[in-house]
């Protein structure tokens, strides 16, 4: 059935995709008489770069691909994205104290969204400088669309794995994560230790700060990168299973308790306190597990079809 699910939402997608970029150049012919409506250079940082993958067990198999992000001003932005955190919000989850919070996101593109890690940098005052001191990570999973959010340290940290993030691997283990203050250049790297299989995967994101003058519209600039990001992780779980990895249900059919399992096994990492906060759209989102006392972690359920 979920087959079916999924074959009918790539249809769907690829049908208003195809109609929304038809008419993205009316839109362009029109944006001088309506203002653009879009945050200014000071506000969306450009950034083009590569995603590298590498699994070492049990096949090989690496890949990469380009990437575009945007790195957006949350505290300044006229127009913050409706499905993340605002920077209140981002400064009460991380309990920063710097006006600054920033987000690094593939911004949607022609009616579809497909984004499967979302950073926000936080930053403290310290005299009259600002210090990146937290980071708050959303992964999402593909196709389900499930996010979990969680507190790490950007300059290194381990924090239990949370989320089914892909069919061809399990729950175990834990991710390796870490990140740099965005300037001109700016890395992520995450690696997976797991029990049996030791340090078995590793994911990394390079990019560099483009000009936003040589990109003056944000539409063009991320026209399809979601669309492009879903080829990839399609096409290379397609080429997983042709080398036999096995395909490994989501755990909700077989484990339930998952996510509290996850909480505890985080509990003997180090980290920070657990934290509760309102989304945007007024719906409470509590962590699984009231009593954990390090790493920090709230879930989005799947949205219908896949609840």
């Amino acid at each position: 059935m979920e087959l079916v699910y999924l074959v009918c939402s790539l249809l769907s997608t690829s049908i208003t995709s195809f109609l929304l970029s038809l008419l993205l150049p009316f839109r362009l012919l029109l944006r001088p008489l309506f203002g653009g409506g879009a945050d200014d250079d000071s506000v969306v940082s450009l950034y083009e770069g590569t995603v590298w993958h590498e699994r070492l067990r049990p096949v090989h198999h690496s890949f990469q691909y380009p990437v575009r992000y945007a790195l957006i001003d949350l505290d300044h932005a006229s127009n913050p994205p409706s499905d993340h955190l605002s920077a209140h919000q981002a400064r009460l989850i991380s309990g920063t104290t710097g006006p600054v919070s920033f987000l690094l996101t593939i911004p949607p593109s022609v009616g579809y969204v497909q984004n499967p890690l979302s950073l926000y940098y936080c930053y403290d005052t310290e005299g009259s400088s600002q210090t990146l001191k937290k980071c708050i990570a959303e992964v999402t999973n593909t196709p389900w669309g499930e996010r979990v959010s969680f507190l790490f340290n950007p300059n290194s940290d381990v924090v239990a794995k949370a989320l089914h993030v892909s069919p061809f691997m399990d729950m175990l283990g834990t991710w390796t994560m870490k990140t740099n203050t965005p300037g001109d250049n700016l890395f992520v790297t995450i690696s997976v230790n797991h029990p049996e299989h030791g340090d078995y995967f590793s994911a990394s994101l390079m990019a560099k700060r483009v000009s936003s003058s040589m990109h003056p519209d944000l539409a063009l600039f991320f026209w399809l990168m979601p669309h492009k990001v879903a080829f990839w992780i399609y096409w290379q779980a397609l080429k997983l299973w042709w080398k036999g990895v096995p395909f490994l249900q989501h755990p909700r059919y077989y484990n339930p308790g998952y996510r509290g399992e996850a909480v505890l096994s985080d509990e003997n990492l180090q980290c920070c306190p657990v934290f509760v906060f309102e989304t945007q759209n007024n719906q409470p989102a509590v962590a699984a597990h009231s009593t954990s006392k390090h790493h920090c972690f709230t879930w989005r359920d799947a949205k219908w079809p896949w609840c």
